[in-house]
């Protein structure tokens, strides 16, 4: 008996440890570096597919881009939007490049050139229930996880649709122009980027009191470009795909492994010529 309970007791000893708490389910992807954060691809491979006009209500067309391996579970989605009299391509960059991140992301053709903000507010929100419900892709998306991205008055659009849909996880408005200042009811978390020399939606009447008046947002950041003008964010950017993929991680994917890109705050420099924030939960 003595012997048989030694035994009993020293199989106890050695009987594996309890699992640890399993990571955050909405991880996607290796531990970022600033090599990773900053790449033109990002780890997943990605297909593009096209969204002809009529196949979905409340917006003209677009694309999608989508990672095509879904072994880690489905991934957030984010509609971006271009802003006023721009075409789709202007901001097609987006697409591939937070894709291959670990996102499904679709890019807009507006119904108009000359849409409005609130109208292209519509339309994101529209995209986002088209890719959610009826696109090809919607069984690798989690519809808990949205977001919305948008320049210039896609910038507007972004947080008009913020304020109207407060289930979004994230939003950026890139360059934002709107004529209402007040977003107090806005709670989603929101990055707005501008640029030091933007003579249309110039920063001390639109991204600056917008970021402002995000008083009940309950993380906001405004990351501010140095040497660069309202159309720059039209074209691939290291600095606006950084900290916009940090962004939409972080608050998309609840991946705190994105903090240390965002907090403490970058410092002011060759690219970012002003940066503030609430800090990621600090």
């Amino acid at each position: 008996m003595a012997a048989a309970t030694a035994a009993l007791a020293a199989g106890f000893a050695t009987a594996p440890a309890a699992h640890a708490a399993p990571a955050n389910p909405y991880e996607r992807g290796p531990d970022p570096t600033e090599a990773s954060v900053t790449a033109e691809k990002g780890p997943f491979t990605i297909e593009r597919i096209d969204v002809p006009t009529g196949s979905g209500t409340g917006f003209n067309r677009g694309t999608i881009y989508a990672p095509t391996d879904t072994s880690q579970g489905t991934f957030g989605a984010i509609a971006v939007s271009p802003g006023f009299v721009s075409p789709q391509a202007w901001i097609d960059w987006y697409g591939p490049r937070l894709a291959s991140q670990g996102f499904v992301v679709m890019t807009l053709e507006t119904l108009n050139l000359m849409d409005v903000p609130d109208s292209r507010a519509n339309q994101l929100l529209a995209a986002l229930d088209y890719l959610t419900g009826k696109s090809t892709v919607k069984n690798r998306i989690d519809p808990a996880r949205l977001a919305v991205m948008g320049h210039s008055m896609g910038g507007g659009a972004t947080l008009r649709a913020a304020a109207e849909r407060p289930a979004l996880q994230a939003a950026i408005p890139l360059a934002p122009w709107h004529t209402d200042r007040d977003w107090q009811g806005v709670t989603v978390p929101t990055m707005i980027m501008g640029a030091d020399n933007d003579f249309i939606a110039g920063v001390g009447a639109h991204a600056e009191p917008f970021y402002r008046n995000l008083t009940s947002a309950p993380e906001k950041a405004y990351l501010e470009l140095r040497n660069a003008g309202h159309m720059s964010f039209n074209t691939p950017n290291t600095t606006i795909a950084k900290y916009g993929i940090s962004w939409m991680k972080r608050f998309v994917d609840d991946d705190t492994r994105y903090d240390r890109f965002l907090c403490p705050a970058p410092r002011p420099g060759a690219a970012i010529n002003e940066y503030r924030d609430t800090c990621p939960n600090g």
